[in-house]
């Protein structure tokens, strides 16, 4: 069977902007029929501040698979281990968070991808594949190219060893934590403040030399995400599940009610 395409990642590779549907709270594998109903092209499957189960990320990582969504998980710092088997059950792509030098990305890179290009076990034909593979080597080599590894830049250390991240080999994205950044920065949630607006600057300019992906995490106001997406970002976050209900509950009552008051 042939291996599940990665139309996120191959759009960002052309240049073209990925955007993700972030998920905390919705559990049912409608979640990503109703990513790819708004137009979105990955899901971001939050394990790091959502309360999802190994089992109900997987769940979810199964169900988008056949719907064209990419289904990418964050999980916590350090738990390489469970992004493996995220990646083994339906996972098309991993986000660590707090990633602050290149010997720290490097491990992420290697745990992610099948040797020669890191240390990944083989844990037998995955989910990508409809559990049937024919040729291994042949699979490993396409599962390798079709992830999204994505380390997370949330300090100005990370800031500053931007290029030496984005120079290891098997990282694709390098996105922002931006509130995490503004709060160590000593401007917290002040998105449009010239600090950020330099360390996106810096960011995009070694993403550009070495061929990475900048992504924009934490970034709501539509001025602001404007600025950032005119300069590099196209691994774009637009919000999360809440979001999006309060966003549009709150649209809906409001119109309701005051048409009693006309």
């Amino acid at each position: 069977m042939p291996i599940a395409v990665n139309a996120a990642k191959r759009k960002m590779l052309q240049g073209e902007m990925a955007l993700g549907f972030q998920v905390y709270h919705l559990r049912s594998i409608a979640t990503p029929l109703l990513a790819a109903a708004s137009g979105y092209d990955f899901l971001f499957i939050d394990m790091e501040h959502g309360a999802f189960s190994m089992q109900e990320a997987t769940q979810i990582c199964i169900a988008s698979i056949p719907t064209g969504v990419a289904p990418l998980v964050r999980v916590c710092t350090g738990a390489l281990d469970e992004g493996t088997r995220l990646l083994d059950n339906g996972a098309m792509g991993i986000i660590v968070p707090h990633v602050d030098t290149a010997a720290q990305a490097k491990r992420i890179a290697d745990a992610f991808h099948y040797p020669p290009a890191g240390t990944r076990s083989w844990g037998g034909p995955p989910a990508l594949y409809g559990y049937q593979v024919s040729d291994v080597a042949q699979a490993q080599r396409e599962i390798n190219d079709e992830i999204i590894t994505t380390v997370m830049i949330e300090s100005p250390e990370a800031v500053r060893n931007a290029a030496e991240i984005a120079a290891v080999p098997g990282i694709d994205v390098l996105l922002f934590g931006s509130f995490d950044l503004t709060t160590e920065l000593g401007i917290p949630g002040q998105m449009g403040h010239q600090k950020l607006i330099d360390a996106y600057q810096t960011v995009g300019e070694a993403c550009r030399a070495h061929g990475k992906i900048m992504g924009m995490g934490g970034i709501n106001d539509n001025e602001d995400a404007a600025r950032y997406i005119a300069m590099g970002s196209r691994f774009v976050l637009t919000g999360s599940d809440h979001n999006y209900v309060i966003e549009g509950a709150s649209a809906k009552a409001k119109f309701m009610r005051a048409q009693v008051n006309r």
